[in-house]
């Protein structure tokens, strides 16, 4: 259903509002570059920072660009139960594919609560969903067994797990089966994470390098193991790198160098300091994105 490589994407802005002319020319980009799928509004999209009408319009665009070529995938989380039912439920109606829907940050709920609330996303709102384990950002971890509870719910087709955690691939493979759908959250480990049972990552990294992304995502769905630790050993450093200040401030500047776009966040966020501009110079050169004079 779903795999490879998954955008997931940042929001442009242009003096503080969404670029909506932005998002559908990234939204394109991507296709072009060969990714197998888009997230508008995770994370990387700062959607604590949207409104509902903003968030909603930025998938809207991103379903009408990309038209039914890849699969789109919008973030539909929240901490709130009944605020992620009403996104999920306007995600379906805009023609998304399937709602990410992010564990319950802050409220830090046990096992039982956890399980309740995408009971009730499921049973409200007839859409797919990946589950999303961000344990970094949300503070509270699905653990496997609980992931296994979930997984039996009418609606929940895979997992976005960002933990790191290599052991959990295996684990929801014994629990839940290999038709589980499983996507690393994690790009510097997304290597191990297919080696181990993932097909794919929802990824970071492949706003700036989609082609590179790509092309290592389907080189390990196709087990060549050879060409996806040589693409792996270009996109670590960048991995990183994009990870040197809060993101999705270095991603935004990486695509700024390569005349992509501006570097707008939104606050609470700001701009990379020069210690993480440079190792995101240094990591594009080295995955031959830059010219080491540029750098």
């Amino acid at each position: 259903m779903f795999k490879g490589s998954i955008t997931a994407l940042v929001t442009p802005f242009k003096n503080g509002a969404v670029d909506e002319d932005a998002v559908a020319a990234l939204a394109e980009r991507q296709i072009v570059a060969g990714s197998h799928g888009l997230v508008p509004c995770g994370t990387t999209g700062e959607s604590a920072t949207l409104t509902f009408e903003e968030h909603m319009r930025v998938v809207e665009i991103v379903i009408e660009t990309a038209g039914g070529r890849v699969p789109v995938i919008a973030g539909t989380g929240s901490n709130n139960t009944a605020v992620a039912i009403q996104n999920q439920a306007r995600a379906k109606e805009l023609g998304a594919d399937a709602g990410l829907v992010v564990a319950p940050y802050y409220n830090k709920p046990n096992a039982e609560g956890l399980y309740r609330h995408f009971r009730a996303i499921s049973e409200a709102v007839d859409l797919p969903i990946v589950v999303y384990n961000v344990p970094g950002r949300t503070v509270v971890d699905i653990a496997a067994e609980t992931v296994a509870r979930i997984a039996t719910l009418a609606n929940v087709v895979g997992i976005k797990d960002a933990t790191g955690d290599m052991a959990r691939v295996a684990q929801h493979r014994r629990l839940i089966g290999p038709d589980f759908v499983q996507l690393s959250g994690d790009d510097p480990t997304a290597l191990g994470f297919n080696a181990t049972g993932g097909v794919g990552a929802i990824s970071v990294t492949s706003n700036v390098a989609p082609g590179l992304c790509a092309k290592f995502q389907e080189a390990t769905l196709n087990g060549d193991w050879e060409t996806a630790r040589t693409l792996n050993d270009r996109l670590l450093p960048l991995h990183h790198a994009l990870f040197s200040s809060s993101s999705p401030g270095p991603s935004k500047y990486a695509m700024s160098l390569l005349g992509v776009m501006n570097t707008e966040l939104r606050l609470p966020l700001t701009e990379p300091d020069e210690a993480s501009r440079k190792a995101v110079r240094e990591a594009l050169a080295m995955a031959g994105l830059l010219e080491p004079a540029d750098v």
